[in-house]
């Protein structure tokens, strides 16, 4: 099976951002960027296929600036990843997820892929985007939301479950095919220092970008949230005390009920 695996550059969870001088964007000077998220889970689900069927392999892809992008692919090699491919763009470029998927997909189509792994969201934008504009640009099936992706040898068909609101679907489709995927098997893995240290060495294939369009949004402006004030602690002796204060203050001091 030969399985493909999109990752994303994102910054660490703990970074403090700032907003660029234009305004309009990130200022990515300083930021620790990381594969995190749900592209854990879905590199963790790649390399459990690839244990539970003989043969395979996967390989992973990115999109985005130096060095960030590399670092992550080679995050991704530590972790058991047999292959790496990065599609160099410029820092600052378009952050349009449609246009990621178009340049992924001109990319992907001259690898060989039976299925193509996407994280369900990018831990930054958290637009969810990606994959089923992916499979649509691909001309393949597309699933979001999907837990308990697993490979039925018999039948040559993945099968899989979707989490809706009304509970649980239960697909089955041939490949090739696009994942978004939300939960993989087992929690992501934590690569070993010996991994890691051979990964500084592998090989990173660089796909020249193509297939982009006019993108369909340009940010105008990006601001961070204002500043949370001190809370304010409420003196009670009984829980009724209690709320009857916390009413009065949203009704008086915040102006929230009439």
């Amino acid at each position: 099976m030969e399985i493909v695996v999109c990752v994303k550059p994102v910054p660490e969870a703990e970074t403090r951002l700032r907003v660029a001088a234009d305004g309009a964007r990130l200022d990515a000077e300083g930021v620790k960027f990381v594969l995190a998220g749900y592209d854990e889970s879905a590199v963790e689900q790649a390399l459990l296929l690839k244990e539970a069927v003989a043969g395979s392999t996967v390989h992973a892809i990115a999109l985005g600036p130096a060095p960030r992008t590399e670092e992550v692919l080679r995050a991704a090699v530590a972790l058991g990843c047999d292959k790496a491919s990065w599609i160099e763009v410029p820092s600052g470029g378009s952050d349009d997820p449609l246009d990621a998927a178009r340049i992924l997909a001109a990319a992907i189509r001259g690898l060989p892929h039976d299925l193509v792994l996407c994280g369900k969201q990018a831990g930054d934008d958290e637009s969810g985007l990606v994959a089923g504009a992916l499979a649509e640009a691909l001309g393949v099936p597309g699933f979001g939301y999907v837990v308990d992706l697993r490979w039925d040898a018999a039948r040559s068909r993945f099968t899989f479950h979707r989490a809706v609101e009304s509970g649980q679907e239960s697909w089955e489709c041939p490949g090739p095919i696009v994942i978004g995927l939300q939960q993989a098997w087992n929690d992501p893995r934590t690569a070993k220092l010996p991994a890691i240290l051979k990964s500084r060495k592998a090989t990173i294939t660089k796909i020249a970008a193509s297939g982009a369009a006019a993108s369909v949004a340009t940010p105008e402006k990006f601001e961070l949230p204002a500043p949370r004030t001190g809370a304010k602690m409420i003196e009670y002796r009984t829980p009724q005390e209690a709320a009857e204060k916390l009413v009065r203050i949203l009704r008086e001091d915040a102006k929230v009920f009439p």
